[in-house]
């Protein structure tokens, strides 16, 4: 027995010895002492629900040894007394590049559009830096990490901010030693991100570049995993990470959606930073699944005591500044598992101060703590190691003296792997609130406010209490409240608050004790007062709604579908009965379900016709509103999506919504032969971009000819760029047909082998640009094209006919009166404007007979408005063909309601009234075609989503909150609140050329 013993205690010095080694030689006199502590006394977060009072946590050699009330305090332990202070778990921030060298890129030399700049065997793409380890270049930082731990962090998870891959970080700890000693986890995570960094190529230049550079990474690395056809040190690197957490910085609210759809794409659960906007469509996180690393950068109250300063801030910045703080609550409300992260704070300074904000209004501090400890070890899969105290784990933790989440409360310590790190001195002050006092036999209610302390005699007599606090002892003197006499007493700390003894005047010594009773309620600046059973007045902060979309129009509650019954009204059915009068159109399900006069119908909203006109919701054929980005630089940019790129919440949606449109064509700018994926959408304010889109509607793709295309005029910068000539842009798309047909080829060829032979053949390369291009040859995809000069009309449509499928579709096309013959021939469409000319060389012999022309030579023309303020008066657009090419009215309506339908291939659910499509409507003033007629009413899939009436009450409601929040930051200010001056947000408004990458309009 005693020899098992012995081999036992020998296996443990051993196992000591063997943990213990050292890894650099010291220069002078090693300290031998065992780092041996015990903590008594304390309160004890043990994880996030486990709290245990008058408890005691023993560490050693960096690790907790245990945790427990009544422990006993082993032989060789420093014994450190918390009487009243607080221990928790170390805090963890999963969004860090502390202690990143920034030699991680290797991107050498300057811009070059196609060509990679970094040297070595890497990914074509600079963006694609998956080959970073920021292991490689950790090098601990003791000014970085002296800040993180004031606000309560052991541990970061650090990892390179640049690219688009960003390769894999690494999980350490804030000490001061070596860097061997700190690295908890060499490689923890793989991150991503939608912004390129240092890249100096050209592509890709736009969000949804990013996305579309995103899949086919996705795509080549798959690939290369099964066929290796050479050497991509990026592709192996991606590959290899695949198996660790992965981390997508998605910047904010919008991002997390599009990460986690690119996520769902491929198989991978993202870890997603955002920026604190989540509320604003928490919805559709929750059901993202995703878990949120957010941030705590609260806005600044803006400077609006001049009218003019406040007219430029944007109600959706008012109601951010005032909402902010309540995000975490919301998230915690709808189960959303979120972590929190110091990254977005100017000083990590206010990193306690607005957690504390947000446990303020309502977030638990369980949640807060859970965000700051075990969420984020469980994501990092280090909760074997950090997170909680248990034992086995590293001794991370911090010592409070008071409740952490409490306004006052103040970090004393931060202890990392068993290391002390002082953070402050221990505050000297009692809490404000109520306290009850016991003085010998004597009891007294006392409070302590505003650094007083006094004895609460009645409403109107209090007595004033000296007191003095040094290093956890009390001196109280007084002259007491009946007598008179003089009171003298000295006392300390305990678990119930302070006591001691103490004279009243020159009686024997008695015994005192102070005990801490109740806080006082806290009041807000912007308060309106209640009243509680007991009469009491309380007081509560007026907070506005969230509402959607977040900006101005946006409601609390969205539209929905009802049963309408719209009577006795004169409508352009656009069928053979064509404009009929005193016709009653019932509306059920989205859908029109009957037409006829004298409709009886029961359980509908009844809409009184009278005197107005019903048409069909206006169809925007060529668009560019609700955009985050409109180009992208790439000659070939089919494999990039406006669906990615859909900015829901942008006002030019509500703005058309005024003018009736109800179905827009979202396209790729025309910067590039070959654009990307158009998006069609019904404009249902306040839904999210995803259930904008319209299932199932075939797919698009936009073309582009002309000046914008070669670029030729854009400056010295585009000289290298091909192609520079109208020539060169027809060699484009051959090249790019012909390519996808060798492609297809290769695919035929592998897809024919027989299985046993597939088995040990790697499958060829998926390109999403020639999948693009083949779907466009098969017919399943079509073209839109941006078209002026006849020459290039007839050009495309001959190299169509060459592969065998033809043009959808010509927009703009002020030239197609030369060619409308041809185009009948072809089988194309037009979509045109009804008068612009004159605004560039290439458009010169535009008249305002184009469209008239193209229409009685049996064209199917549409107007079109590739202008967000265009597109609010299309009817007006439409009419101008009945003044200039004697156009009848009902043909004239056509051009924006079923032509477009049908251009789009959606003339079977939208373009007309006819029983059985969907309830896209418009209901107007006067004759759809006369410049007063006005939008009453705008539905769609038979929800209203204008209405004028409704549209008055909003801008009401507008002003007010706009004025109820003004004068509650002149409140802040007054206060003495920090103040950023009124800015501005920049909202985009896209056109055909522009180039604007759109990341800033998504910064809020």
């Amino acid at each position: 027995m005693k020899k098992s013993v012995l081999l036992f205690v020998l296996s443990l010095h051993l196992t000591f010895n063997a943990i213990s080694q050292d890894n650099f030689p010291y220069n002078g006199v090693k300290d031998h002492r065992e780092k041996a502590y015990a903590f008594v006394n304390a309160t004890i977060h043990i994880d996030y629900k486990t709290t245990i009072d008058s408890a005691t946590l023993l560490i050693e050699e960096g690790k907790v040894v245990n945790v427990g009330v009544g422990l006993n305090v082993p032989s060789g332990f420093a014994k450190i007394d918390c009487i009243g202070k607080h221990i928790y778990p170390s805090f963890i921030d999963l969004h860090t590049n502390y202690g990143f060298s920034k030699t991680a890129s290797n991107v050498k030399g300057k811009s070059s559009q196609v060509v990679s700049l970094t040297p070595g065997a890497y990914n074509a793409n600079d963006a694609i830096k998956s080959y970073v380890n920021a292991v490689d270049y950790y090098v601990s930082n003791k000014k970085q990490a002296a800040g993180f731990r004031k606000a309560g962090f052991g541990a970061v998870l650090s990892f390179s901010t640049d690219g688009i891959s960003r390769g894999t970080s690494t999980l350490v700890l804030l000490l001061d030693e070596n860097e061997n000693e700190s690295i908890i986890i060499e490689k923890a995570g793989a991150h991503y991100s939608f912004n390129k960094g240092s890249s100096q190529q050209s592509y890709p230049s736009s969000m949804m570049g990013s996305v579309a550079l995103l899949r086919q990474t996705f795509l080549d690395a798959k690939w290369y995993k099964d066929a290796r056809p050479y050497t991509d040190l990026s592709l192996q690197a991606w590959n290899e990470s695949q198996s660790l957490p992965q981390f997508f910085d998605a910047s904010n609210k919008y991002g997390v959606l599009r990460a986690d759809k690119i996520g769902d794409e491929f198989g991978v659960q993202y870890i997603i930073s955002s920026n604190g906007t989540e509320y604003q469509n928490v919805k559709e996180i929750k059901n993202s699944g995703a878990a949120i690393i957010t941030s705590l950068n609260f806005p600044k109250a803006y400077e609006v005591d001049d009218p003019l300063d406040a007219m430029e801030v944007s109600l959706r910045q008012m109601k951010h500044w005032e909402l902010a703080p309540y995000n975490l609550k919301i998230l915690a409300e709808n189960n959303i598992d979120f972590a929190l992260t110091t990254n977005g704070l100017k000083s990590k300074k206010e990193f306690l101060t607005n957690l504390r904000k947000s446990v303020s209004v309502g977030l638990s501090k369980e949640s807060a703590l859970k965000s700051l400890t075990e969420t984020p070890a469980r994501l990092i899969r280090a909760s074997d190691r950090v997170g909680s105290l248990r034992k086995g784990l590293l001794a991370n933790f911090i010592i409070s003296d008071n409740d952490i989440f409490e306004e006052k409360a103040i970090i004393l310590e931060n202890w990392i792997k068993g290391n002390k790190f002082k953070i402050n001195d221990e505050k000297e002050e009692l809490e404000e609130g109520e306290y009850d006092f016991k003085l010998a036999s004597e009891s007294y209610q006392v409070e302590f406010k505003k650094s007083k302390l006094q004895i609460i005699l009645n409403d109107s007599t209090k007595t004033s209490l000296k007191h003095k606090l040094e290093k956890g002892f009390m001196t109280l003197n007084f002259d007491q409240p009946d007598t008179k006499e003089k009171v003298m007493l000295s006392g300390w700390k305990s678990t119930e608050g302070w006591k001691g003894k103490g004279q009243i005047g020159s009686e024997d010594w008695i015994n005192w004790r102070l005990t801490f009773k109740n806080k006082f309620e806290r009041g807000a600046s912007d308060t309106t007062s209640v009243k509680n059973d007991s009469t009491a007045t309380i007081t509560e902060e007026v907070i506005g709604d969230v509402i959607f979309p977040f900006s101005a129009y946006g409601q609390k509650e969205l539209p929905q579908k009802q049963s309408l019954l719209i009577k006795d009204i004169t409508a352009w059915t656009n069928e053979a009965q064509g404009k009929v009068e005193h016709l009653d159109v019932h509306i059920v399900d989205g859908k029109i379900k009957k037409i006829g006069q004298g409709l009886a119908v029961k359980n509908a909203t009844i809409i009184d016709g009278t005197g107005k006109h019903l048409t069909p919701g206006i169809v925007d054929e060529h668009s560019h509103i609700g955009l985050f980005s409109v180009n992208d630089v790439a000659i070939n940019s089919g494999m990039v999506r406006m669906e990615d790129v859909i900015n829901p919440e942008h006002i030019q949606l509500y703005q058309q919504l005024a003018g009736g449109v109800t179905t827009s064509q979202l396209l790729h700018g025309s910067a590039n032969p070959i654009g990307g994926q158009s998006a069609i959408i019904k404009l249902k304010w306040g839904q999210p971009g995803s259930d904008m889109l319209i299932k199932n509607a075939d797919p698009f793709i936009k073309f582009a000819l002309g000046e914008n295309v070669k670029q030729s005029n854009w400056g010295d910068n585009q000289r290298s760029r091909y192609p520079q000539t109208r020539m060169g842009v027809e060699q484009v798309y051959v090249n790019a047909f012909i390519n996808a047909l060798e492609y297809e080829k290769e695919w035929n060829t592998y897809n024919n082998l027989s299985s046993k032979v597939k088995a040990n053949t790697s499958a060829p390369r998926k390109d999403l640009a020639h999948e693009t291009m083949l779907e466009i040859i098969r017919k399943n995809r079509f073209i839109t094209c941006h078209s002026y000069v006849q020459s290039e009309i007839n050009m495309l449509m001959k190299v169509a006919e060459k592969f065998d499928f033809k043009v959808n579709t010509f927009t703009h096309i002020l030239e197609g009166y030369k060619v409308a013959d041809k185009m009948k021939a072809h089988g194309v469409g037009a979509s045109t404007f009804s008068d612009w000319w004159a605004y560039k060389w290439e458009v010169r012999y535009a008249i305002p007979y184009n469209a008239s022309i193209m229409h009685e030579e049996g064209v199917t023309v549409a107007i079109n408005s590739d202008d967000a303020e265009m597109g609010r008066r299309l009817n007006q657009e439409a009419s101008k063909s009945v003044k200039y090419g004697d156009m009848s009215e009902q043909d004239a309506i056509k051009m924006v309601t079923l032509n477009p339908a049908k251009l789009l291939h959606l003339e079977d659910r939208i373009g007309s009234i006819k029983e059985g499509k969907d309830a896209d409507l418009v209901i107007w003033s006067d004759n759809p075609l006369s410049i007063y007629a006005k939008a009453e009413k705008t539905i769609i899939d038979g929800a209203i989503y204008y209405d004028i009436e409704r549209d008055l009450e909003l801008r009401k409601e507008i002003r007010e909150e706009r004025s109820r929040l003004i004068s509650k930051m002149k409140g802040a200010k007054t206060n003495g609140k920090p103040i950023q001056p009124a800015k501005a947000e920049k909202i985009n408004d896209f056109h055909c050329d522009d180039m604007e990458s759109g990341y800033q309009l998504e910064e809020l």
